[in-house]
């Protein structure tokens, strides 16, 4: 395979796993960020933790998504990350989901 083949084949694979997270985002309350890699899920519980002088995260996520283009199951019940690094935890918003302004029906 030469270097530009795979070069398509990776914006290929790359555009087809964008369109996935396109469509499942919705799905999901927590967008994940870690030094290797970018998570959707629906629970997450992050701890501080501290061994041998060194601060370290210990990361769980629960109903999670993982984008990665080169694992096929992308889809999974539990994750446990430890890093070193920066973790960035956000909560989805859902605008879809809240009700419009306007008078309540009884």
């Amino acid at each position: 395979m030469s270097t530009e083949d795979l070069e398509k084949y990776e914006t290929e694979m790359e555009l087809q796993l964008y369109r996935e997270y396109r469509d499942i985002v919705r799905q999901f309350t927590y967008v994940v960020e870690t030094e290797r890699r970018f998570y959707l899920a629906n629970s997450v519980d992050l701890q501080v933790r501290e061994a041998g002088g060194e601060v370290f995260f210990e990361l769980k996520l629960s109903d999670a998504w993982v984008w990665d283009m080169y694992r096929p199951a992308r889809f999974v019940r539990n994750v446990r990350v430890l890093t070193f690094k920066d973790v960035n935890v956000e909560e989805l918003d859902k605008p879809d989901l809240e009700l419009p302004d306007g008078p309540r029906l009884s």
